[in-house]
This record gives C-alpha cells, structure tokens and sequence, in this order.
C-alpha cells in the first residue's frame, strides 16, 4: 500500500498524542524510532499487537529504539487504551489522518466481503538521522517484537 521504501526520508509529522501534547518527527533525532500503525485502538489484532510491544519494551529501549503507535482514534479512545493495557509509549490521535497519509497507510480493504477504506497494519523502523531503515507491511500481530528486532 504504502509508496515509502527502505533508504526514504521519514515524512516530517506533528499531531496530538493521547494526553494532548503535540509529537514530532523532530522529537526523535538522534533515536531509532518504531512507528507502527493500527486500525482500532481496543481492537483484539491491534491490543495483541501492542501489548507484544509493551512486553518487549525494555528490550526495544535497550537497544536505544523509542516506539510510537498511530491510529486514527480520537485522544480519549487513545488515552484509554494506554491506560487499559498500561502501554509506556506514546499513540497518536490522528483524526484527520495527516501522519496517517503522509506515510501512505490509508487506503481500500476489504473484510467479510466489504471493501471500505482504512488504515494498512503497517510498521516503519526509521533511524537516527530519519531515514526509513524497514517497512513491514505482514505484521503478526502476537509476535511483532520479533519481527522488528
């Protein structure tokens, strides 16, 4: 779905995360960023997915990656989901789907039959200097630690 590739400059972004306070692309110079994106917060794919992270969060840090989840959710929806599954990274509340497009992860599925527009699983691992170093478009959702490191 996405156009973006390894080696491509990580789209620049700014949105509100689940307390309200606005998170940048700039924010994480000098890190290892995971961004992965989720269609529904609360969803059983998308909190097996997230909660993989959570348990694997300390590795992450240990190798000096920070991790930040998108979805289209509003901030409540967002702040209630970390709060539930005690999640210790950041997610976006991108309702007008601003990071959302930029990073081409919007577009037709389909399930049960339906086709409708929503958001593509999928993760990027962007580097110190914001370049987009893995894309991972087949998230497995229970083991996407592994996958990423």
């Amino acid at each position: 779905m996405t156009t973006l590739k390894v080696g491509d400059k990580a789209p620049d972004f700014s949105a509100f995360d689940q307390d309200g306070n606005t998170i940048t692309l700039k924010d994480y110079e000098g890190k290892k960023l995971v961004v992965f994106f989720y269609p529904k917060a609360s969803t059983p794919g998308c909190t097996a997915e997230a909660c993989n992270l959570k348990d694997n969060y300390h590795t992450f840090q240990n190798k000096g990656f920070e991790i930040l989840g998108v979805s289209a959710d509003s901030e409540k929806r967002q702040q209630n989901f970390k709060n539930k599954y005690e999640l210790p990274y950041p997610l976006l509340a991108d309702e007008d789907k601003k990071v959302i497009e930029a990073f081409g992860v919007w577009g037709p599925k389909k399930f049960m039959g339906k086709e409708y527009d929503g958001i593509h699983r999928t993760t990027f691992v962007i580097d110190e200097k914001g370049i987009i170093s893995e894309v991972i478009t087949k998230v497995k959702t229970k083991d996407h630690a592994a996958q990423i490191l």
